[in-house]
């Protein structure tokens, strides 16, 4: 680099911080690292913690780590699933249902955005993510509600199957505003 060949730098400027590892006795899950870990348990760990929100969701509990740890996986494929069975059709239908799949997506997105504003202005402590996590994990009422509209729809289109999905929309909904 042309003109810092004749920039001089004094040897005599301390060097701040601690920059040595303490050599004592501390327990092993402090030194373990998840990028040591193998795949597999790193999937695991991943699952057992989306598998403890979908029951969290299921049976609601006051738990503040829940909202603490989030994670969008769970949500993720709640949004993808509702998604694909709100495009529903078939194949050779010339409604492909495209707007649907990304309605899922822009209605979650915003609403978690309109909750995150709301509890900032209110001066609550919660991100982005964590509003995106549980807005994405109540949607699991909705999408079991969906995919029992769709086993249903395959057997029957009549009145009665109406009648079902009405039941069925209707208890999911009184479950999801206990």
């Amino acid at each position: 680099f042309p003109g810092l060949a004749d920039v001089s730098i004094s040897q005599d400027i301390p060097v701040e911080g601690e920059i040595t590892v303490p050599v004592g006795s501390h327990s092993p899950d402090e030194d373990y690292s998840t990028l040591d870990e193998p795949v597999k348990d790193t999937i695991m760990r991943d699952l057992k913690a989306v598998g403890k929100k979908f029951v969290h969701v299921m049976y609601p509990r006051k738990s503040s780590a829940l909202l603490r740890d989030w994670d969008l996986w769970g949500p993720l494929v709640l949004c993808v699933s509702l998604a694909l069975m709100l495009q529903g059709g078939s194949a050779d239908s010339k409604d492909d249902g495209g707007p649907q799949f990304a309605e899922v997506f822009v209605i979650i997105w915003f609403g978690a955005i309109v909750i995150t504003l709301n509890s900032k202005l209110l001066g609550g402590t919660i991100s982005f993510f964590q509003s995106l996590c549980v807005l994405g994990y109540c949607v699991m009422p909705l999408t079991m509600a969906m995919l029992v509209c769709r086993l249903v729809l395959l057997a029957d289109a009549g009145t009665v199957s109406f009648i079902i999905r009405l039941i069925v929309v209707g208890a999911m909904f009184g479950w999801s505003t206990l």
